[in-house]
């Protein structure tokens, strides 16, 4: 079955930021996909879903799911997200790979306090986040018409590839073994932005991976998806080619492909992914990203975050991962670089 979201808010392919910039956004929520039925929880400002929990205001709407700002029983703010469930199936799958993200600790995810199940709903709790790298995308492109600086996205990409990095690489005991987890839905909507650092967020596709090649449900975001993925499969270098994609989005605005056919009829089932368009990038930036998203997967980057240091110095600069975990970017002279084993890790 395919499951893909195409993101109704994601940019336009080929266009360039400050040019014909999108009207605002009106924040509506989806219906539920039960209708309203008899019991059945309505989110909406004021409701209180769990004792102790209300709803203040809407903060992010996707195809399946809206994402509240909400007080918690001690009175601070936290993130509600409710993510609809079609099937007992569907819920139950997406819950242990929740699940499985409350066992990991690591500080470019966003933690994840409570995760319950309500007719209808999955409810996460979360920390809240201000803002996620699509609505910086959107700061730039619409108030400040010109591109988002390449030392702030450094800054977040590579916080973000040390992150997807750690969960891609396969050192984590799932149902007693060893094995890797790709996140499965990689694109700037889903890196969020708290207190100046870039965290993972929105983990339930993540799907584990203890081989070269592992079956998965045709899911996730269709402009952001590897191509392998169109065929049913991932392998541990899948979130790469996503990450590369949301590089390029945020470079640029627009996205090095076509928009996929639509939905329905097994289109998405046998699509093939032209070669990618990279011509709105600096030329030393081309053959990196190109690699990126090579079609074969194991001609990709061993991770992400080397993606991001090459990326990063033909401009002549580097990032630094401090002590506390953040980074930072800045000219390659003058930062006091780390070895790349311990940016890496």
């Amino acid at each position: 079955m395919l499951t893909f979201d195409n993101d109704s808010h994601a940019p336009t392919p080929g266009r360039r930021p400050g040019v014909a910039p999108r009207p605002a956004r009106i924040l509506v929520p989806p219906p539920n996909p039960f209708g309203a039925g008899a019991g059945m929880f309505t989110p909406e400002a004021g409701a209180v879903p769990f004792p102790g929990y209300r709803l203040v205001r809407l903060r992010g709407v996707g195809g399946f799911a809206t994402v509240w700002e909400t007080t918690d029983p001690t009175g601070d703010r936290v993130a509600l997200k409710f993510m609809s469930s079609a099937t007992t199936g569907s819920t139950a799958r997406e819950l242990r790979s929740l699940q499985q993200f409350q066992t990991l600790d690591h500080p470019g995810l966003l933690r994840m306090r409570q995760v319950w199940s309500v007719p209808g709903w999955i409810v996460i709790g979360m920390d809240l986040a201000e803002a996620s790298l699509l609505d910086l995308l959107e700061l730039y492109t619409e108030e400040f018409s010109r591109p988002i600086e390449l030392e702030k996205i450094g800054q977040y990409l590579t916080a973000a590839a040390i992150a997807l990095d750690f969960l891609n690489a396969r050192t984590h005991r799932i149902d007693g073994r060893l094995a890797g987890l790709q996140h499965g839905d990689i694109k700037p909507n889903n890196i969020l932005i708290r207190n100046d650092v870039a965290l993972l967020a929105d983990y339930g596709m993540a799907t584990p991976t203890a081989g070269p090649y592992t079956p998965c449900p045709r899911h996730g975001t269709a402009e952001y998806c590897s191509p392998e993925v169109f065929q049913g499969t991932l392998t541990e270098r899948s979130d790469q080619f996503s990450f590369a994609v949301t590089y390029h989005v945020l470079r640029t605005g627009a996205f090095p492909y076509p928009q996929p056919p639509a939905i329905g009829g097994g289109a998405l089932k046998n699509y093939v992914r032209p070669d990618p368009d990279l011509s709105l990038l600096p030329p030393a930036e081309r053959p990196l990203l190109a690699r990126a998203l090579a079609a074969i997967p194991q001609n990709r980057y061993p991770t992400c975050a080397e993606l991001m240091a090459q990326l990063l110095s033909v401009h002549g600069m580097a990032a630094r991962k401090n002590d506390d975990g953040t980074v930072t970017v800045g000219p390659a002279t003058e930062s006091v670089l780390l070895s790349r084993a311990r940016l890496f890790r």
